[in-house]
């Protein structure tokens, strides 16, 4: 048996959350300690607030008065609704809580039932339980009880990077999917915007928005993560950061983009897209090349279907990029007019060899080549000082093959970066 704890400072959010499950017939409510439940079964949230304002002080110093535990058995345990609470009033009077108020819920909106408890870790006093060790003394807890009940033992799955990403099934354990889909997400992609970060969660039907307010006078900023089906509809109550864990939150995100930006090497997967769009006809042929070859391509449209975004996941690189960063031929625009337009295609330098007298653009040896595109200074001098490739030629060095280094332009190249550097002034 698994025991999750969360220690929040929202009483009506954590009751809310389990009440409107119950109010939804997905569970039901169990028992209670100094709470007041209706006979009809229903969760009444509001009296239920009151409830526990009438046991807890006014003017407590907790900051963080709420405790949030699931009870997880093994799915090959088979407890009835007496089994699940003498569970949970057993664990709790282990625990220490015995003699709070809380409210013990079943989930049924999943296979793998499960129960939830709501208490306070104050007493009527405003003084604090204890709380030391809490997370050990839950898992000697657990591990007592499945022993006298001869229970399965229960443990948490582990999440390595190699651990396959599976889409959202929304008949599973919806909580635990989005939560190892996001920190599987980011342990193993690079990206660098909010765009980035959802072109990739979408692929697994999850969605993440900013949230931004007011709480008790202070400003929050946080993220809040949706779950959806194939068709883009939410299948539950959106889950904020702070719910899934550390790496989901707002600063763990926004860090994330910023490593991200020292490691990003755009050439590999604006190679392989270019290899892909001189080989494809339309749209469909194009989208179902680059599967083949490892990338998706998120393509976001506005309210009149006109596309207003592209966004390469290159599951080759584990690097996620907006169309625009690989240059103006991939951006939404050239795809806009190559799928919904008029049907060009967007014009591609060819490959240089070392021997080639002249550069031709792709499906197209009259037209002179087109100037590349530029800003990615920073990626070019990360993989000059840690690849094993030959150097290239500056603009060229995409579609380069087999060793073509001219030591006039690098050694100019050099110059520039050695006069940017100077540019930069002090680090602060």
């Amino acid at each position: 048996m698994v025991a999750k704890i969360s220690i929040g400072s929202s009483l009506y959010g954590a009751l809310a959350y389990n009440g409107e499950k119950i109010n939804e017939a997905r569970g039901r409510i169990l028992g209670s300690n100094k709470v007041v439940i209706p006979p009809d079964g229903h969760a009444r949230i509001a009296q239920m607030v009151e409830d526990f304002k009438s046991f807890m002080p006014k003017m407590g110093r907790t900051k963080k008065p709420v405790l949030h535990i699931s009870l997880n058995p093994h799915p090959d345990d088979r407890l009835t609704d007496q089994d699940f609470e003498i569970l949970a009033r057993e664990y709790l009077d282990k625990l220490g809580f015995g003699d709070q108020p809380y409210v013990i819920y079943k989930h049924e909106d999943i296979d793998r039932h499960h129960i939830h408890i709501v208490t306070v870790n104050v007493n009527e006093h405003g003084k604090r339980l204890n709380q030391a060790f809490l997370f050990r003394r839950s898992k000697a807890i657990t591990n007592e009880l499945e022993q006298k009940y001869n229970l399965h033992k229960a443990q948490r799955e582990k999440v390595s990077p190699d651990t396959p990403i599976k889409k959202l099934d929304p008949s599973g354990d919806i909580k635990r999917q989005v939560q190892n889909t996001v920190k599987l997400v980011g342990m193993r992609y690079k990206f660098q915007t909010l765009g980035e970060y959802n072109a990739v969660l979408s692929l697994y039907n999850i969605r993440c928005e900013p949230t931004d307010g007011k709480v008790n006078g202070r400003d929050y900023h946080g993220l809040v993560y949706f779950a959806m089906n194939d068709n883009g509809d939410t299948v539950s109550t959106p889950f904020k950061a702070s719910r899934l864990g550390k790496f989901a939150s707002r600063a763990a995100v926004e860090g994330h983009f910023e490593r991200s930006k020292d490691s990003v090497d755009v050439r590999p997967t604006k190679r392989n897209v270019a290899s892909v769009m001189a080989q494809s006809s339309d749209k469909e042929d194009f989208i179902s090349r680059l599967n083949d070859s490892g990338i998706d391509l998120v393509l976001r449209y506005n309210e009149e279907g006109r596309i207003y975004g592209t966004t390469f996941v290159d599951h080759n690189t584990h690097t996620v990029l907006n169309g625009s960063r690989l240059g103006k031929e991939f951006s939404a625009n050239a795809f806009e007019r190559w799928f919904n337009g008029d049907g060009e295609k967007p014009v591609i330098m060819a490959p240089v060899t070392p021997d080639s007298d002249t550069t031709q653009t792709a499906g197209d040896s009259s037209t002179p080549p087109s100037n590349p595109s530029t800003g990615q200074s920073h990626s070019r001098t990360h993989d000059y000082e840690n690849n094993y490739e030959q150097p290239t030629l500056p603009g060229l060095d995409l579609f380069q093959v087999g060793p073509g280094f001219n030591p006039e332009e690098e050694a100019f190249y050099r110059a520039m970066q050695r006069r940017k550097k100077r540019r930069r002034g002090p680090q602060l």
